[in-house]
Protein backbone atom coordinates (compact mmCIF):
# COMPACT_ATOMS: atom_id res chain seq x y z
CA UNK A 1 0.00 0.00 0.00
CA UNK A 2 1.30 3.40 -0.90
CA UNK A 3 1.32 6.10 1.74
CA UNK A 4 -0.27 8.51 -0.72
CA UNK A 5 -3.24 6.17 -1.19
CA UNK A 6 -3.60 5.83 2.58
CA UNK A 7 -3.50 9.61 3.05
CA UNK A 8 -6.25 9.97 0.43
CA UNK A 9 -8.32 7.27 2.13
CA UNK A 10 -7.95 8.85 5.59
CA UNK A 11 -8.99 12.26 4.26
CA UNK A 12 -12.02 10.79 2.50
CA UNK A 13 -12.97 8.79 5.60
CA UNK A 14 -12.64 11.85 7.85
CA UNK A 15 -14.82 14.11 5.70
CA UNK A 16 -17.11 11.45 4.21
CA UNK A 17 -17.37 13.80 1.24
CA UNK A 18 -15.10 13.05 -1.72
CA UNK A 19 -15.03 16.53 -3.35
CA UNK A 20 -14.17 18.20 -0.02
CA UNK A 21 -11.47 15.61 0.67
CA UNK A 22 -9.94 16.17 -2.77
CA UNK A 23 -9.99 19.94 -2.25
CA UNK A 24 -8.41 19.58 1.19
CA UNK A 25 -5.61 17.43 -0.24
CA UNK A 26 -5.12 19.62 -3.29
CA UNK A 27 -5.72 16.82 -5.78
CA UNK A 28 -8.33 16.31 -8.44
CA UNK A 29 -11.37 14.15 -7.79
CA UNK A 30 -10.35 11.40 -10.27
CA UNK A 31 -6.98 11.06 -8.50
CA UNK A 32 -8.77 10.55 -5.18
CA UNK A 33 -11.13 7.98 -6.70
CA UNK A 34 -8.28 6.05 -8.31
CA UNK A 35 -6.35 5.96 -5.01
CA UNK A 36 -9.37 4.54 -3.21
CA UNK A 37 -9.98 2.05 -6.03
CA UNK A 38 -6.37 0.82 -5.74
CA UNK A 39 -6.81 0.31 -1.99
CA UNK A 40 -10.08 -1.56 -2.53
CA UNK A 41 -8.33 -3.88 -5.01
CA UNK A 42 -5.50 -4.55 -2.54
CA UNK A 43 -7.86 -5.16 0.39
CA UNK A 44 -10.32 -7.15 -1.70
CA UNK A 45 -13.37 -5.46 -0.18
CA UNK A 46 -15.17 -2.18 -0.79
CA UNK A 47 -14.17 0.52 1.69
CA UNK A 48 -17.14 2.87 1.17
CA UNK A 49 -20.83 2.38 0.49
CA UNK A 50 -22.61 5.11 -1.41
CA UNK A 51 -26.25 4.59 -0.44
CA UNK A 52 -28.37 7.58 -1.32
CA UNK A 53 -25.63 10.14 -1.71
CA UNK A 54 -23.47 10.42 1.40
CA UNK A 55 -20.73 7.76 1.51
CA UNK A 56 -20.25 5.64 4.61
CA UNK A 57 -17.41 3.38 5.68
CA UNK A 58 -17.93 -0.35 5.38
CA UNK A 59 -16.69 -2.65 8.17
CA UNK A 60 -13.55 -3.33 6.10
CA UNK A 61 -13.07 0.43 5.70
CA UNK A 62 -13.41 0.96 9.45
CA UNK A 63 -10.74 -1.68 10.15
CA UNK A 64 -8.41 -0.22 7.54
CA UNK A 65 -8.90 3.33 8.84
CA UNK A 66 -7.23 2.61 12.20
CA UNK A 67 -4.24 0.94 10.51
CA UNK A 68 -4.03 3.67 7.85
CA UNK A 69 -3.93 6.44 10.46
CA UNK A 70 -1.11 4.65 12.28
CA UNK A 71 0.90 4.13 9.08
CA UNK A 72 0.42 7.73 7.96
CA UNK A 73 1.52 9.01 11.37
CA UNK A 74 4.61 6.76 11.35
CA UNK A 75 5.61 7.67 7.79
CA UNK A 76 8.45 10.14 7.35
CA UNK A 77 7.53 13.61 6.16
CA UNK A 78 7.88 14.10 2.41
CA UNK A 79 11.05 15.80 1.31
CA UNK A 80 10.42 19.37 0.29
CA UNK A 81 12.34 20.47 -2.77
CA UNK A 82 13.97 23.88 -2.39
CA UNK A 83 12.20 26.54 -4.38
CA UNK A 84 14.29 27.88 -7.18
CA UNK A 85 14.46 31.53 -7.88
CA UNK A 86 12.97 32.66 -11.13
CA UNK A 87 15.64 33.46 -13.65
CA UNK A 88 14.04 36.80 -14.35
CA UNK A 89 13.32 35.88 -17.90
CA UNK A 90 10.57 33.96 -19.36
CA UNK A 91 10.10 32.28 -22.61
CA UNK A 92 12.55 33.61 -25.16
CA UNK A 93 10.85 35.19 -28.14
CA UNK A 94 12.09 34.82 -31.64
CA UNK A 95 12.86 38.05 -33.38
CA UNK A 96 10.21 38.74 -35.95
CA UNK A 97 12.00 41.71 -37.33
CA UNK A 98 11.39 45.26 -36.28
CA UNK A 99 10.45 46.61 -39.64
CA UNK A 100 12.68 48.83 -41.68
CA UNK A 101 15.99 50.14 -40.55
CA UNK A 102 15.79 53.51 -38.74
CA UNK A 103 17.71 55.28 -41.53
CA UNK A 104 15.09 54.61 -44.17
CA UNK A 105 12.00 54.97 -41.99
CA UNK A 106 9.63 57.55 -43.30
CA UNK A 107 10.83 57.15 -46.85
CA UNK A 108 8.68 55.33 -49.36
CA UNK A 109 9.63 51.77 -50.17
CA UNK A 110 11.55 51.52 -53.40
CA UNK A 111 9.59 50.56 -56.50
CA UNK A 112 6.27 51.04 -54.74
CA UNK A 113 3.78 53.73 -55.41
CA UNK A 114 2.85 55.83 -52.48
CA UNK A 115 -0.60 55.06 -51.15
CA UNK A 116 -2.95 57.99 -51.44
CA UNK A 117 -5.12 59.14 -48.64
Amino acid sequence: MKIRDLVHFVAAADTLHFPRAAEKLGVSLPVLYSSIDRLEEEVGHPLFTKDGGKPRLTPAGTLLLADARAEVAAAPAPAVAPKQKASGGGKAKASKGSGRAPIVKGQPKPYKKRQGR
